[in-house]
């Protein structure tokens, strides 16, 4: 339990403590008036009837406080766990691969082309493992409010030009599945590197969800610089579209996922959008999938 809901706990607890006590020293006190006028007895139950009423209204209140948090703690602890067993197992995956790579490399004879492919194999898992690290130090300063927006301009277009290029160059050889409509020359006033992450954080989880081609398309509109990242996959849980904004929030089990992630990409993404005075929106795509939109 966090240190303001103890302590709205025990200040809880001690009001209705006091509460009673003041309950027993006016049933005492008025035992002893019932030689009185009945309209001073009545006044008297009056006002100890409208304490009582106030007392439950601040206790049912309190109790309702109370029971929220713990939901919300018991839910949060929940996605923690999800988080840690979906990072460990994103650690331990890289890993484990460029243990293989560098074993293969070491006690076999293999020929420059498959020597090479087995060293890029290693490369990209060591920048999944980077990315991965990138990310939960992004969420860990998010949360203590360290990051300071560099403003800079931004030549929007080649920057997601290049974000495309890269991501599709982990594909490894596979065809390309990001189809993109870049507008030329849109330029923007803000942080580089965040903006990067923003991007890239969205174009990555579409690529996870979806076998099938992905489109990405900046433009200018109505004056505000929009991008847009739609799939063809799953799509979003019903009742989950606030949620996965939040940081550790995925739909299932961790212990019974087999899509790769750990739930902080959107998180860190919505929040970078915010340090620039932008929003970051989710909608349905039609027949199936999703919609990811910057808007700045």
């Amino acid at each position: 339990m966090k240190r303001q809901n103890a302590i709205l706990f025990y200040i809880l607890g001690i009001y209705a403590l006091v509460q009673f006590a003041w309950w027993a020293y006016h049933l005492i006190e008025l035992t002893e008036e019932l030689k009185q006028e009945p309209s001073e007895i009545s006044k008297r139950i009056t006002m100890i009837m409208g304490e009582g009423l106030v007392f439950f209204a601040i206790l049912v209140a309190g109790i309702w406080k109370i029971r929220s948090s713990i939901k919300k703690e018991l839910k949060l602890s929940q996605q923690q766990n999800n988080f840690m067993l979906s990072v460990t197992h994103e650690l331990k995956t890289p890993l484990a691969s460029n243990k293989l790579y560098l074993q293969t490399i070491l006690k076999r004879e293999l020929d420059k082309e498959l020597r090479q492919e087995l060293l890029q194999k290693a490369v990209a898992e060591n920048e999944r493992l980077e990315a991965l690290i990138d990310n939960i130090l992004n969420a860990a300063r998010l949360e203590n409010q360290t990051f300071q927006a560099e403003r800079t301009d931004i030549d929007l277009s080649t920057l997601v030009q290049r974000i495309i290029e890269r991501l599709d160059g982990k594909l490894q050889d596979k065809p390309s599945r990001i189809k993109a409509t870049i507008a030329t020359d849109i330029r923007v006033i803000g942080d580089k590197l965040m903006l990067d992450a923003a991007i890239s954080n969205l174009i990555d989880n579409a690529l996870k969800y979806t076998q099938e081609e992905i489109d990405i398309q900046l433009k200018r509109e109505q004056g505000k610089t929009i991008i847009r990242v739609a799939d063809h996959g799953a799509g979003v849980p019903s009742g989950m579209e606030q949620e996965i904004f939040e940081k550790f929030r995925r739909g299932g089990n961790e212990e019974t996922r087999t899509t790769k992630g750990s739930g902080l990409g959107l998180f860190i993404a919505s929040e970078f959008v915010k340090l620039h005075g932008g929003t970051l929106t989710y909608s349905p795509n039609v027949p199936k999938g999703a919609i990811f939109q910057i808007t700045l």
